[in-house]
């Protein structure tokens, strides 16, 4: 269980990282961390990508329909210029910026932001997504949350998709994707290629 660090003295920046599958709980993660900062009075701002509109323009929504106002940004560098003089920036659907994203979340912490980032770690193939594999190995504090297999209910890791497309970004839910755990979203891998 992630536990928020404590800071003595001056203001310290930081970097956390929530990663897993589609259906693991980031988004809500993340929601729960941004509101317990709002509770203690601490200047927020919450990013996502100008291109996910699935539930909302504006607000970022879980897939439990918990949802916090949100600011839609198309480049990463965006976000520089609307989290000036705060404390906490949250940003969802990380795998769907540019990898400038990175440097933006070490500029913000080395202001001394506590930067919280929300995203896939892998794409519909199993492969890296996006700048997420450099994000983790630049934070401080990494979760890793875990859905559970719609097909054997071990815990599920990879984001298995059911619909046809090919396309690296596929924006879709409960009907084009699924969680897999590891043998799971092999054998479906598999039996697809044939």
């Amino acid at each position: 269980m992630f536990t928020e660090p404590r800071i003595h003295g001056r203001q310290k920046g930081w970097i956390e990282v929530i990663c897993g599958s589609m259906f693991s709980g980031k988004t809500e993660e993340l929601i729960r961390r941004l509101r317990r900062a709002q509770f203690a009075n601490q200047k927020t701002e919450i990013f996502k990508p100008l291109l996910d509109t699935r539930y909302n323009e504006t607000a970022i929504v879980s897939h439990n329909a918990n949802s916090i106002p949100s600011t839609p940004v198309e480049h990463a560098s965006n976000i520089l210029l609307y989290a000036s003089q705060v404390e906490v920036i949250g940003i969802d659907e990380a795998q769907f910026f540019d990898e400038e994203l990175i440097s933006v979340a070490q500029q913000l912490a080395a202001r001394g932001g506590r930067v919280i980032i929300a995203g896939l770690d892998m794409d519909y193939l199993g492969k890296p997504f996006g700048p997420i594999p450099q994000l983790l190995s630049v934070a401080e504090y990494v979760t890793k949350v875990h859905a559970i297999c719609m097909q054997c209910g071990d815990l599920a890791s990879h984001s298995y998709r059911t619909s046809a497309s090919d396309s690296k970004v596929l924006l879709g839910e409960k009907e084009s994707y699924e969680p897999r755990c590891r043998h799971c979203f092999t054998v479906g891998m598999k039996t697809r290629s044939l």
